[in-house]
């Protein structure tokens, strides 16, 4: 038991409490997230599509308001832009019992994905500001686990609501949700200030004008996150490496289903090997990742266990009885594999090629590139593995193959491009 614990928490005393807000924050959000589904259809009584519709919407209004949000966490500052983010979520979330209709749903949508937007702006900077660059990544691992284990305590508890007699546990989860994020943004302001957040706090403008100016970017300066068109090429290529998510999430699952002869009990096998190794093997896959080429390695090392993974579960077309059960589960296994070492490597690069005094600018930027790299995958690769078959399969693993060729090369620009504005500037590089 006690090694299970020492995966999951660090001796250091900031790792330990910010590995339990991570645990807070995502209890409170995989309780909601398991009921959503019901409570929009059957409490609030949109349709499928009207939810659907909404979610949408709230993703274009993301995509448009990553850049402008990330220059306001930066003005306000990226503590400070966690605990008020934080706070906005929990108001939020409550708000649902208020909804009653389409508009509703959709106002509530846009605000909540732009509040958390924030918040994670703020957020990561944070994370990248307040731990030494050595042990950076390693930090980041105990609170990825420990989220795992929060998403994984707040699944269940979402699941008792669902199955309780009556509407009654359903309908109160958005104010438990709230609840228990208003607590998490408690947690937050007990975290350590930074000395750049006290600059942020003294603006030689008013605060009405900083922040207009903040969002709209009017200033014209070469120091801005999208200006670096390589750390945004390298975002989008990353996002590419992200979508072991889509494999494991909605790719798999379907092609268990529907083209081989496993069991449908095996999904639940499946999810909880992935919930077990991303708990138990965080911390380790992210050993040694400390700098832009051990990133890069990590990349390579998890799109390599992508393209192994595809290569597997193809065959499983064919196989018969415990061969396929084994392929698939080995296959699931390989995509953990390919997450494990991409969020490391994605934690070391985004913390290595962010302008210091922009980190939450630079964080706008990558969730801009993510999404590009993203948004496209759910169909495409769902297209492609279920329609079109070996091909298919073949052709996401060359999508990989060149998205991890590509990383390369733009994040080395990205590295340049940094080392050059910062020089005129008179900034550091890395912090």
């Amino acid at each position: 038991m006690g090694r299970v614990l020492s995966r999951i928490l660090s001796d250091d005393p900031l790792i330990r409490a910010m590995s339990y807000q991570s645990v807070l924050s995502a209890f409170g959000e995989g309780a909601f997230l398991t009921g959503s589904a019901f409570y929009f259809t059957q409490v609030v009584g949109l349709s499928a599509a009207q939810v659907g519709l909404g979610l949408t919407i709230g993703g274009l209004a993301v995509f448009a308001g990553s850049v402008p949000l990330g220059r306001l966490a930066d003005r306000v500052g990226t503590r400070r832009t966690w605990i008020l983010g934080s706070a906005l979520e929990a108001l939020l979330f409550a708000s649902w019992v208020l909804v009653d209709g389409f508009a509703g749903f959709v106002a509530v949508t846009i605000a909540l994905d732009l509040a958390q937007t924030w918040a994670r702006a703020g957020r990561n900077a944070y994370r990248f500001e307040v731990f030494p660059r050595e042990t950076r990544v390693r930090s980041l691992a105990y609170m990825r686990a420990s989220r795992n284990v929060g998403y994984t305590l707040g699944a269940g508890a979402g699941g008792m609501a669902l199955a309780a007699p009556g509407n009654g546990p359903i309908m109160a989860i958005p104010i438990v949700t709230a609840a228990i994020l208003a607590a998490n943004a408690v947690l937050v302001t007990r975290l350590p200030r930074l000395s750049r957040e006290d600059e942020a706090a003294a603006p030689t403008e008013s605060p009405l004008e900083g922040a207009l100016e903040a969002v709209s970017g009017r200033r014209k300066d070469p120091r801005a996150a999208l200006r670096n068109r390589g750390f945004l090429v390298m975002s989008t290529f990353d996002g590419v490496l992200s979508t072991h998510q889509v494999l494991l999430n909605v790719v798999i699952p379907l092609w268990l289903v529907q083209e081989t002869d496993a069991p449908r009990e095996l999904l639940a096998l499946l999810f909880g090997t992935n919930t077990v190794m991303a708990v138990a093997l965080q911390v380790a896959a992210a050993r040694g990742v400390a700098d832009v080429t051990s990133s890069l390695r990590a990349q390579r090392r998890g799109a390599f266990f992508f393209v192994l993974s595809c290569a597997i579960v193809l065959v499983t077309h064919d196989t018969v009885g415990w061969v396929t059960i084994l392929l698939v589960w080995l296959g699931h296994v390989t995509v953990t594999g390919s997450e494990l070492y991409q969020s490391a490597g994605q934690w070391g690069l985004q913390a290595e090629l962010s302008d210091p005094d922009r980190r939450g600018e630079y964080q706008g930027v990558a969730n801009l590139g993510y999404t590009m790299g993203t948004v496209w995958a759910p169909a495409a690769f769902t297209f492609l593995a279920m329609e079109v078959g070996t091909i298919g399969w073949l052709t996401i693993a060359a999508i990989v193959v060149v998205a991890v060729v590509g990383l390369a090369p733009a994040a080395r620009s990205a590295e340049r491009h940094l080392a050059r504005v910062t020089a005129v500037g008179g900034g550091a590089v890395a912090g």
